[in-house]
C-alpha cells in the first residue's frame, strides 16, 4: 500500500523541501490551503485534503481536516485487524507522516500594538491540535512532526530502514504534548487577562521557553536550566543581550535579577547604581552622572561589592569604566555602553558585560512572582509597589528635615530589596551599613551599624518591617541616626515612638511592609 504524509503548515520552514523528500520516497503528499499551493508551485505532486474528504474547505477555512477521513486514517492501529478491516470497507487509507504546527497564536497575540480579540480568536486552531494529538496517540504508526527541525530525522530513518525507528516516533509524539499543552497554556492566559480575571487561576498552567542549559545550579550537583516567560519582557533579564564574558550560572541570573529589581525602584529620573551580592543589596547610590552614582554605590561597602553584581541605569561612559575596572566583578548590567567603555572593560577575561535598554523600566504589575516549594508552588503578585507619600506619617515630636526625608525615601527603596529581617542605613544619597537576613531585627541593625562604622552617625535608617521592641530604636540612638522610616504596626509601637522621642530621632511610618523571604 502506498504509504501517504499530511503536510499542513503555519510556518512553512523546509515544508517544501520535506514534500519533495518524501515524494521522492513513494508517498502521496496531502495538504491544505496555502501549504498545498506552496507544494505545487514547486513542481511537486499534492493532493487537496478536499479531494480525499469528498468536502470542501469552509467556513472561512474553519473546516477543512475535521472529517473520518483524515481522523480515521491517522487513529487506525495498524496491528488492529479490526481497525484495519473497517478502514478497508470505509475506504479510508492510512496516513503514516503528519507534519502539522498550529496557527500563530502566540505571534499574534505579541504583535505590537496588540491586536483586538477577534484577531486573536481567529489564530486559535481546532484542526491542527486535533490532528497532532491523534497522530501522537497512535505514536507506534504514525510519526508526527510539529517542528520544522525534525524533517531531516524523519526522512533520514526512511532513506535508511525504510521507516521511522519506534524510538523516534515515541520522542516525536512527546513533542506534540509539550506543543499543545503550551499552546492551550498561552491561549488560556490570554483569555484570561482579557477578561480582566486575577491571573491566580484555580489550575494554574504556565508556560515558559527554554533560555540556556546551565552547567549546573546552585551546587554542581545540580542539574538546571534558565526559562523565559512568554510575552513582553524587554525589560528582564531573559531580554538582556551579553556583550562579553562566559555563560551566565544559575546563581549568576537569580543574584543579576536582584540588581535589577532594585534598579527599578530608582527609574530613569536620576543616575543610579546599585550593587548586589548573593541577590542582597550591598550598595546603592544616587549622583550628578553615573560615575559619582557608582563611586556612591561602591564607598557604600567597598568590601563587600568584591565579585558582586553591578547594575546601572545610564549608559557607561569611560570614567566610569575605569572605575568598573578596578575590581572584580561577576557582572555589569546597563542600559549601554560607550565604545571606549567596552574597550576598557572587555580587557577583563572573567567579566559579564549585558546590555539591557530598558533595565530600569517598572516591572508590570500583573507580574507573578513564585516560590516553588516541594510539593507545590507559592504564587502571588509581585510586590511592584513602594509607597504612598500621602499615607506617610511622622509620629515623633521632631518632624525630619527636608534633607532627612529625602534620604528616608532613598532607603526605603533599598531595604525593600534587603532579605528580611533587614536593615538599611543611608546619608548623601548612598547606602552606609545594610543587614540582611537576620533572624531578629536588632541583630540586622546591629550588623549594618558594623558596617557602616563612623558613617553611621548621621544617617537615617530604613527598616522593612516593625520594631516589636524599642531596642532597634535605642541602638539607632547610640550609633548617631538621626531619622528612621518603618512601617510600623507593632502593637508596642508606643515603646518605639517613646523612645524616639526621648532620643531626639524622627521616625515616619509608612502603613507597608515590604517582607522579601
Amino acid at each position: 500500500m502506498k504509504k501517504r504524509a499530511l503536510i499542513s503548515v503555519s510556518d512553512k520552514t523546509g515544508a517544501v523541501d520535506f514534500a519533495r523528500e518524501l515524494n521522492s520516497l513513494g508517498f502521496e503528499v496531502l495538504s491544505t490551503g496555502g501549504t498545498a499551493k506552496a507544494i505545487a508551485e514547486a513542481g511537486i505532486a499534492v493532493t487537496e485534503v478536499s479531494s480525499i474528504t469528498g468536502f470542501p474547505e469552509c467556513l472561512d477555512g474553519r473546516v477543512k481536516t475535521l472529517h473520518p477521513m483524515i481522523h480515521a486514517g491517522i487513529l487506525a492501529m495498524r496491528s488492529n485487524s479490526e481497525h484495519m478491516k473497517q478502514i478497508e470497507e470505509l475506504g479510508v487509507t492510512p496516513i503514516d507522516v503528519v507534519a502539522i504546527n498550529l496557527y500563530p497564536f502566540k505571534a499574534t497575540i505579541l504583535k505590537q500594538p496588540p491586536v483586538e480579540l477577534e484577531e486573536a480568536i481567529e489564530n486559535i486552531d481546532i484542526g491542527g491540535p486535533t490532528m497532532i494529538r491523534a497522530a501522537a496517540k497512535n505514536w507506534q504508526d504514525v510519526a508526527v512532526i510539529v517542528d520544522p527541525s525534525d524533517y531531516a530525522k524523519v526522512i533520514e530513518e526512511y532513506k535508511v530502514n525504510g521507516e521511522v525507528a519506534k524510538e523516534t516516533k515515541f520522542k516525536l509524539a512527546g513533542k506534540v504534548f509539550e506543543h499543545t499543552a503550551q499552546y492551550d497554556a498561552l491561549i488560556n492566559s490570554y483569555l484570561r487577562k482579557a477578561r480582566g480575571e486575577s491571573p491566580l487561576a484555580q489550575n494554574l498552567t504556565l508556560t515558559y521557553e527554554k533560555v540556556q542549559e546551565m552547567r549546573y545550579g546552585e551546587n554542581p550537583h545540580q542539574s538546571a536550566a534558565f526559562y523565559k516567560e512568554i510575552g513582553n519582557n524587554s525589560n528582564t533579564l531573559a531580554a538582556a543581550k551579553q556583550l562579553h564574558g562566559k555563560e551566565l550560572s544559575y546563581n549568576n541570573i537569580n543574584d543579576a535579577n536582584g540588581a535589577l529589581d532594585l534598579l527599578k525602584e530608582f527609574g530613569t529620573e536620576k543616575p543610579a547604581a546599585v550593587a548586589v551580592k548573593h541577590a542582597n543589596p550591598c550598595g546603592a547610590g544616587l549622583g550628578k552622572d553615573i560615575y559619582e552614582a557608582y563611586i556612591n554605590a561602591y564607598n557604600a561597602d567597598p568590601v563587600s561589592i568584591f565579585g558582586g553584581i553591578v547594575a546601572l541605569n545610564r549608559t557607561v561612559d569611560k570614567a566610569t569604566a575605569e572605575e568598573l575596572a578596578k575590581i572584580f566583578l561577576e557582572i555589569i548590567i546597563a542600559p549601554a555602553y560607550d565604545a571606549d567603555a567596552l574597550e576598557i572593560l572587555t580587557q577583563k577575561k572573567n567579566i559579564r558585560l549585558l546590555e539591557l535598554p530598558d533595565c530600569a523600566a517598572a516591572n508590570s504589575k500583573d507580574t507573578l512572582d513564585m516560590k516553588k516549594v516541594v510539593g507545590g508552588l507559592l504564587v502571588q503578585q509581585l510586590d511592584t509597589e513602594l509607597l504612598n507619600e500621602d499615607e506617610l506619617k511622622v509620629v515623633t515630636k521632631r518632624i525630619p528635615t527636608a534633607e532627612e526625608l529625602e534620604q528616608l525615601k532613598f532607603v526605603w527603596k533599598v531595604v525593600k530589596h534587603v532579605k528580611s529581617n533587614g536593615i538599611a542605613l543611608a546619608k548623601d544619597n548612598m547606602t552606609v551599613g545594610i543587614g540582611p537576613g537576620q533572624t531578629n531585627r536588632i541583630t540586622a541593625l546591629e550588623l549594618a551599624i558594623k558596617y557602616a562604622g563612623d558613617k553611621a552617625k548621621g544617617s537615617v535608617m530604613g527598616s522593612d518591617a516593625f520594631f516589636p521592641f524599642s531596642d532597634c530604636v535605642e541602638a539607632a540612638k547610640n550609633a548617631g541616626i538621626t531619622a528612621i522610616i518603618q512601617p510600623g504596626g507593632s502593637i508596642r509601637d508606643e515603646d518605639s515612638i517613646k523612645a524616639a522621642d526621648e532620643a531626639g530621632i524622627a521616625m515616619v511610618f509608612t502603613g507597608m511592609r515590604h517582607f522579601k523571604h
